[in-house]
């Protein structure tokens, strides 16, 4: 067992950080963090102000052979950790193009009866999808002590999975013990919906381990587990200051008003009993007009919510950002770099540090 302070991260497609914050927790050092996103690479500047560790790289032309010199690593235990873009595996991938899908949902809506676009067989074409051989290679020419490899849920889908199981027999063939956790951050005392896979491996040939849940996010689980947290006891501590954008006025304002807290457009339906219904049950995505109840955990913080996508906060407005970075588990005073777009982005597509945190404690005191 190695003191958890000497280990060193390179991080790949980090991001805006989070899942070295979590690994940092723990107490290891990220000597390097390497992007293709400036943006992201600015907000890691924000918030390492001893010294520039940032790297602006496409990995797909980068040699990733250098990675462990230009960390500056020589003798300490260290680790390849990285997300790369989830984009390719999510279920959108697969969906039909949004303008065939809504005119659907608008025809049934009117009463109008129409064949449902067939869904795609095969995702559209995304370059992106091969970033995860990137990563393979990275840690087979660089041999780190460990790996941690993170994406969406839907990579294990049957769909992704060829490309999946030829990713982890790269890093088995590599020499690596590996063991792959399909979890949510929900188990792990996260005040939101969000599951994510881990795909971690040990230079020594040991089976990685994970821990075990700490919270009773299902119904099945132990009783002696802890409850889940609410979005409202997490917000609680975030002072409330307006930003530009959060104000909702428009099309369906109104509606959104009088939707009560922890529910989406259906309860103005008829399906809910709704008397003067506004719209038809499951004609819509799940998270229309989506809204937060302080005594429920959070739905999924997106990195590209539409203008009426949830989840919107309980007093009728959208999210400031600093509520997003809590909801995420980013310490507080976390500093995210660009305009509300790019600061939304960065917080919806990374990785919960207190999630990566308390899933990896096991993982961390197995390094040799």
């Amino acid at each position: 067992m190695v003191n958890k302070k000497n280990v060193k991260v390179i991080d790949l497609f980090c991001g805006a950080g989070g899942l070295s914050q979590g690994l940092e927790g723990l107490g290891c050092d990220t000597t390097i963090y390497v992007d293709n996103d400036k943006n992201s690479l600015e907000t890691i500047k924000l918030n390492k102000k001893d010294r520039d560790r940032t790297l602006l790289a496409d990995l797909f032309s980068f040699d990733t052979r250098s990675l462990k010199e230009r960390a500056g690593i020589t003798s300490d235990p260290f680790l390849i950790v990285g997300g790369p873009p989830c984009q390719p595996f999510s279920k959108n991938a697969y969906w039909i193009e949004k303008g065939e899908d809504s005119k659907f949902r608008r025809d049934r809506s009117k009463g109008l009866v129409g064949d449902k676009p067939d869904a795609l067989s095969e995702p559209r074409k995304d370059k992106r999808r091969f970033l995860i051989d990137v990563f393979a290679d990275a840690v087979d020419e660089n041999k780190p002590d460990g790996f941690i490899f993170e994406n969406v849920a839907s990579i294990l889908h049957p769909r992704n999975r060829n490309l999946f199981d030829s990713f982890v027999t790269k890093l088995e063939l590599s020499g690596y013990g590996v063991s792959i956790k399909k979890a949510s951050a929900l188990s792990y005392g996260v005040a939101q919906k969000r599951e994510r896979v881990f795909v971690v491996g040990l230079k020594s040939g040991e089976k990685p381990v994970f821990a075990p849940p700490t919270h009773k996010a299902k119904e099945k689980d132990s009783d002696y587990l802890k409850p889940i947290p609410k979005v409202g006891d997490v917000l609680k501590g975030i002072k409330f200051i307006p930003e530009v954008g959060i104000e909702v006025s428009g099309r369906w304002a109104d509606a959104l008003f009088e939707i009560p807290p922890g529910k989406n457009y259906k309860a103005l339906t008829a399906w809910a009993g709704h008397k003067r219904p506004l719209f038809e049950a499951e004609t819509r995505f799940w998270n229309f007009l989506l809204k937060l109840s302080p005594d429920l955990p959070s739905w999924t913080i997106a990195s590209q919510p539409g203008p009426w996508t949830g989840p919107f906060h309980w007093d009728n407005r959208r999210l400031t950002t600093d509520e997003m970075a809590a909801i995420q588990c980013f310490s507080k005073g976390y500093e995210f770099f660009g305009s509300r777009r790019e600061r939304v982005r960065q917080i919806g597509n990374a990785v919960p540090p207190k999630f990566a945190m308390e899933i990896l404690r096991p993982f961390l005191s197995q390094l040799k």
